[in-house]
């Protein structure tokens, strides 16, 4: 039994494809920004001036239409690219989630919705460093092209702007990272950074309505879906007040300090140490996650042979899964500093009760079309009442 992600992927850290990326300031500017525009009516042409070694985005209206906008040097933004191409413009590279519900042989991801140059994020090398989020990301030949499917248009002052395929989809939290936050609402990001209500399904051609009163400015917290994989963006400030892995490592030897015990065998339980996150160790604790009652692991208990995983706790009757109990490893999903009390359910992944309640409530875009809440861990779906328990763990009997 794995406990799938939980803080690094599972073939480890690789070059430019991590669990987590930093964005430092670069040594020298990168960023872009739009220039002249040309309305182009021969593919030839289009050819030409995107193969100027400029930073382009091409709109193909028609096949004897096209707007190419140039980009030129900005000496004030560094632009950081992120998707699922393995390319040099690609600075952080992104693969499918897979539900920690899902074994190995079940995860072959047979085509990605991830796109190659899926979206690209803009710094300013200036405080407050504000840093925006775009969709779509220019490829080899420093071009974006939007072909005659994608969803494109002209506003009002002119500039053009488009949809990606799958689009990029932003939730900004209300109230911050914090202990008092509550999920947003989901938005679609343009090409040009305008902010729109969500389409009908991912790829629909119409494109939502503008919302104005908001902007792709990233703060502390906000979520940015790619279509197969959700990316959570925390500022410098934000890190520096969340517990560091030291802190979560401290929080479980003093849960382990108690010594928790089994109610039954009366065996002492311990959370392994982070680094043994792979295997289920004997002293692991176990909890019914219908009730929350921790023990450590027995074979008793099993209502039928056709729900393997539904056991009756022998503290209370109550009947539902029985997993291991693993520690929430990755420090930037922790909303407070709060020990861990409470566990999500099916998976058994445990955090603070304020931030096993903030995940437990926010809809991540599923699939195409559907929201679920899921552990950030693991992206395990949750089930369950509350999609997480608060567990009772018994203390020793001496």
């Amino acid at each position: 039994m794995k406990s799938r992600y939980n803080g690094a992927l599972p073939n480890g850290d690789r070059g430019r494809r991590k669990s987590r990326f930093a964005l430092y300031k670069r040594p020298k500017a990168n960023g872009v920004k739009p220039s002249t525009v040309h309305v182009i009516s021969t593919p030839q042409a289009g050819k030409a001036i995107s193969c100027k070694g400029q930073h382009s985005i091409s709109y193909t209206l028609s096949r004897n239409q096209t707007v190419v906008v140039e980009y030129t040097h900005d000496k004030d933004t560094d632009m950081f690219q992120v998707g699922r191409s393995t390319e040099s413009p690609i600075d952080f590279v992104v693969t499918d989630t897979i539900s920690g519900s899902q074994n190995n042989d079940e995860a072959q991801i047979t085509q990605s919705t991830i796109s190659r140059f899926a979206c690209r994020i803009v710094c300013d090398r200036n405080e407050p460093y504000t840093a925006r989020i775009f969709a779509a990301g220019f490829d080899s030949s420093k071009n974006i092209f939007l072909g005659e499917k994608a969803a494109k248009w002209k506003n009002p002052d002119g500039h053009m702007d488009g949809l990606t395929t799958n689009g990029v989809l932003v939730m900004h939290p209300r109230g911050g990272f914090t202990e008092e936050s509550q999920p947003g609402v989901w938005r679609e990001i343009s090409v040009c950074g305008d902010v729109y209500t969500l389409r009908e399904t991912r790829s629909a051609q119409q494109r939502g309505k503008l919302v104005e009163s908001e902007t792709n400015v990233l703060q502390d917290g906000s979520l940015i879906d790619l279509c197969g994989a959700t990316l959570l963006w925390r500022t410098a400030d934000g890190l520096f007040h969340t517990p560091t892995q030291k802190h979560i490592e401290a929080l479980r030897q003093e849960i382990n300090a108690a010594r928790p015990q089994c109610p039954v065998g009366l065996n002492t339980l311990a959370f392994p140490s982070i680094n043994r996150k792979e295997v289920v160790e004997e002293k692991q604790p176990w909890a019914y996650l219908s009730c929350g009652h921790v023990h450590g692991y027995h074979d008793w208990g099993h209502r039928s042979d056709t729900e393997a995983n539904e056991r009756e706790c022998p503290m209370c009757r109550t009947v539902g899964p029985y997993v291991p109990l693993w520690l929430g490893c990755e420090a930037g999903f922790y909303v407070d500093a709060g020990p861990p009390t409470h566990a999500f359910t099916p998976c058994g992944h445990v955090c603070s009760e304020k931030s096993a309640k903030y995940w437990s409530q926010i809809p991540l875009p599923h699939g195409t079309h559907a929201f679920h809440a899921a552990c950030p861990f693991c992206a395990t779906q949750l089930v369950g009442e509350q999609n997480c328990i608060k567990l009772i763990f018994q203390g020793p009997v001496d």
